[in-house]
Order: C-alpha cells, then sequence, then structure tokens
C-alpha cells in the first residue's frame, strides 16, 4: 500500500474498537471479524477477503504495544485526515521519502517520522544508502576466584575475555580489502523480511543476508565474509564488596562490542570464593565458633572475640550459657547493596578439660554429686520406652 493510503487508514475504525482499547479488547474484537470474514467461510467473496485483509494489518499494528505507540503518534502528528506531500503541519517533505520513493526527506521531523514509521513496518530510517543496522553485543560470561578478603572488601580485577568484534582485516565490512558490499537485493538492506501466514505476519531475519543487510560478494579471507572476528582483551572489572560465593554480577556493556554502532553486551561475572580459616558465611551474617571454657560457659564471663578486619570487640557470656548457644554482634557482618552490614553470629563451643588435678576433680565430684544426672535424662529414658 501506499504512505498516503496507510496514514488515511483507521485501524481502531477498522477492527471496531476506540482509542483507548484494552489488549484484550482488541483481541476479542479482531477474533470475531476474522471468524466472519475469512476467506475460508467466504469463498470466492472478493469484499470478504478485502476486508480480511484489513482487519488483519489492523490487529498487526494494534496488537503490538511498540507498532501501536508508534501507530498513534503518528496520527497525533498528523491527524485522522492523514498528511499529503508537502502539505500537512508545514513539515514540508513527502512522506514517499521514508520509503524510499520520493528524494530523501529533509530536516529533524523527517528523521522523526521516519523512525515511527520504519517501526511500524521493521524498516530503518529513510535512507536506502544500504547503511547496516546497528546490533547490540553479545553478552560474556567469565569467572574470577577471590580470597575471602576480597569478596568482603570489593577488588579490582583484570579479566581476560575471548569474544567475538569487529574484523580488524576488513573494519567489519565483511569484505575483502579494496571492495564493499552491496545492499541485499532481497530485504533491500533491512536485515528483515516478512512473511504472511494468513490472519497474520511476523518479521524475521533475511535469510539471504542472514539479517545484515549487506551481501558480500567477494568475502574478507580473515573472517569469511561475517565481519566478525575472535579477539580476546583484557578489562578491569571492579568487583563490589560483600559479593558471596557462587553469586553472579553483571557489568552493564563490558560484553562483546556491538556491531554497526550498536551498544556493547554485558558482562556476566559467577564469583568463586576461597573459604576462610575462622569466619564463614551465612546470607550477610559472617558466621564464627569461639570456645570458651566450662568455667566461662557455667559461671559467666567477658571473652575478646575477633572481627573481620577490625579490632576484636568484647562478647558478655551469660552464666549458665550451654553449648552451641549463638550470640548477635550487630553491624559486623557483610556489606549489603544499600551499604548498610550484616552482623557477626558467634556461636559458644564449650570445652571439656582433658587434663584433671586433684583439687578440679574433688571439685567436680562436689558439682556431680549435686547435679544428679540421672534425674536429668530421667523423662528422656521414660520417653524413649514409649
Amino acid at each position: 500500500m501506499s504512505t498516503k493510503d496507510f496514514l488515511e487508514k483507521d485501524y481502531y475504525k477498522a477492527l471496531g474498537v476506540s482509542k483507548t482499547a484494552t489488549q484484550d479488547e482488541i483481541k476479542k474484537a479482531y477474533r470475531k471479524l476474522a471468524r466472519k470474514y475469512h476467506p475460508d467461510a467466504n469463498k470466492g467473496d472478493a469484499d470478504s477477503e478485502e476486508r480480511f485483509k484489513e482487519i488483519s494489518e489492523a490487529y498487526d499494528v494494534l496488537s503490538d504495544d511498540k507498532r501501536r505507540k508508534e501507530y498513534d503518534e503518528a496520527r497525533r502528528l498528523f491527524g485522522s485526515g492523514g498528511f499529503r506531500g508537502g502539505q500537512g503541519g508545514g513539515f514540508g517533505f513527502d512522506l514517499g521519502d521514508l520509503f524510499g520513493q520520493g528524494q530523501t526527506a529533509g530536516g529533524a521531523a523527517g528523521e522523526r517520522i521516519g523512525d515511527l514509521f520504519g517501526g511500524i513496518f521493521n524498516r530503518g530510517t529513510g535512507t536506502r544508502a544500504g547503511a547496516r543496522r546497528a546490533r547490540r553485543g553479545a553478552d560474556v560470561e567469565t569467572e574470577v576466584t577471590l580470597s575471602f578478603g576480597e569478596a568482603m572488601d570489593g577488588v579490582t580485577v583484570p579479566l581476560r575475555l575471548t569474544s567475538e568484534a569487529a574484523c580488524a582485516n576488513c573494519r567489519g565490512t565483511g569484505a575483502k580489502a579494496g571492495t564493499v558490499p552491496r545492499v541485499c537485493p532481497s530485504c533491500e538492506g533491512t536485515g528483515q523480511e516478512t512473511r504472511n501466514l494468513g490472519s497474520f505476519g511476523f518479521s524475521e531475519p533475511c535469510r539471504e543476508c542472514r539479517g545484515r543487510g549487506l551481501v558480500v560478494d567477494d568475502p574478507c579471507p580473515t573472517c569469511h565474509g561475517s565481519g566478525r572476528a575472535t579477539g580476546t582483551r583484557t578489562i578491569q572489572a571492579r568487583i563490589p564488596a560483600g559479593v558471596a560465593d557462587g553469586q553472579k554480577i553483571r557489568l552493564k556493556g563490558k560484553g562483546a562490542p556491538g556491531e554497526s554502532g550498536g551498544p556493547a553486551g554485558d558482562l556476566y561475572v559467577t564469583i568463586k570464593v576461597t573459604p576462610h580459616k575462622v569466619f564463614g558465611r551465612s546470607g550477610d551474617n559472617l558466621t564464627l565458633t569461639v570456645p570458651v571454657t566450662f568455667a566461662e560457659a557455667a559461671l559467666g564471663a567477658q571473652i575478646k572475640v575477633p572481627t573481620h578486619r577490625g579490632m576484636p570487640v568484647t562478647l558478655k557470656i551469660p552464666e549458665g550459657t550451654p553449648n552451641g548457644r549463638t550470640f548477635r554482634v550487630r553491624g559486623r557482618g557483610a556489606t549489603r547493596r544499600d551499604g548498610t552490614k550484616g552482623d557477626l553470629l558467634v556461636t559458644i563451643d564449650v570445652q571439656v578439660p582433658q587434663k584433671i588435678d586433684d583439687t578440679t576433680r574433688e571439685a567436680l565430684e562436689k558439682l556431680r554429686a549435686v547435679e544428679n544426672g540421672d534425674a536429668l535424662r530421667s523423662e528422656l529414658l521414660h520417653q524413649a520406652k514409649e
């Protein structure tokens, strides 16, 4: 269809819905009309076939949020009456230019409208000079091993990456030195082709140029016409404080370089952390097991416990503390994303003396008589028989 015909079409009217219709309402209206005007149900009826094409075209645009927004924007700029070459809104250019049907569109307005209709038809802006589509670079994955301290404090590490980039020999064109690629005759440089499946159509990479928009007749001997080559590079990656073993972090724009001015991909780094001799990790908290004597646990005590990268802190052990009890020291754990810190969880490990002198033995004998261990275990023995 011509650009004039396109601009004068009201897709909302074609489906019989309002401009504020939801996607469910649009889909419901399309299905109802498609059943009514489908060529299989109206064989030989040219009017029904034409109506079916009209509602399919309308649904193709309005069912896609991005294309619908672009269509609405175009209608807003030019009004429901459409735009006729050089006479609407004072822009002074022919819309045929936007689709390669006339001279090059002039001014920022031409570029703006070219972007709008390029999105609707999956085509570029007004030029047909065969410029390749900008492509985002591929994402890259790697892993790095850190010491416990590096993971806690954060560190900048060099990472050697292997990924695809523009071929240095042909500078990304894919063509042999002294030659240039030509615009793909099948997709006309867009890199996309549309397949019609009756009630709907969809775009896919052009099979002739494989989505590049260009055809290379005399390929570069290094990249064999792809315009891409595998290379290695070293980047300095900043690993934030507080990362944990097995965590994957994303470094935006540190992946493979883009093509034809496209943005670089992202780098995903999997973190491996070497265990610490003293400290463990539980989420954002550090864990620590501290030995205490039997007397300290029984009578209570104040003990010094280490912290990571900091001065020891004093921990009060209450009288009668059992083995395995855990105490919390606030703010001495790993750094969180918001800058706050987790806690240090200190677990008590009561040490039973291995060597006992006569004085200690006498005191323990008296204690054993008072505590009466058999009485403590009597209920357990009773329950075991049930």
